[in-house]
């Protein structure tokens, strides 16, 4: 797991010269903003990121292969979901879960609070 890397992208900010990103060439309004209630800075985006690995809150992978999806909580109980990109599958790009994934993100929350209860966390 040492070889996945939080890289973020510029599709999934509002405002992505504030986080170092070029703007998009081809921006999609369809995707989720990962800053559109607080910027999350990207320190703060891979330590979510590394957590939601520690605590296994990943997708099933083949043998040798990375998760497609890694799920986090932040303190404010915000659910992020980070996601390979497509052209390399170590590195993931970020955003929040809308309101429109509410059992997504009810299950990740209760699956979250779960894991950082268990003691051998």
């Amino acid at each position: 797991m040492d070889r996945l890397q939080y890289v973020g992208s510029a599709n999934h900010k509002l405002r992505p010269g504030d986080y170092g990103f070029v703007p998009s060439h081809n921006p999609r309004p369809s995707k989720s903003p990962c800053d559109d209630l607080r910027p999350v800075q990207l320190s703060e985006a891979g330590s979510l990121f590394r957590q939601g690995i520690a605590l296994g809150m990943v997708s099933r992978f083949e043998e040798g292969g990375a998760p497609k999806y890694v799920w986090a909580v932040d303190e404010f109980g915000e659910v992020y979901e980070a996601k390979t990109k497509s052209d390399h599958e170590h590195a993931y790009h970020g955003y929040r879960l809308s309101d429109d994934d509410r059992a997504m993100r009810r299950h990740v929350i209760e699956e979250w609070r779960r894991r950082c209860r268990s003691p051998s966390t």
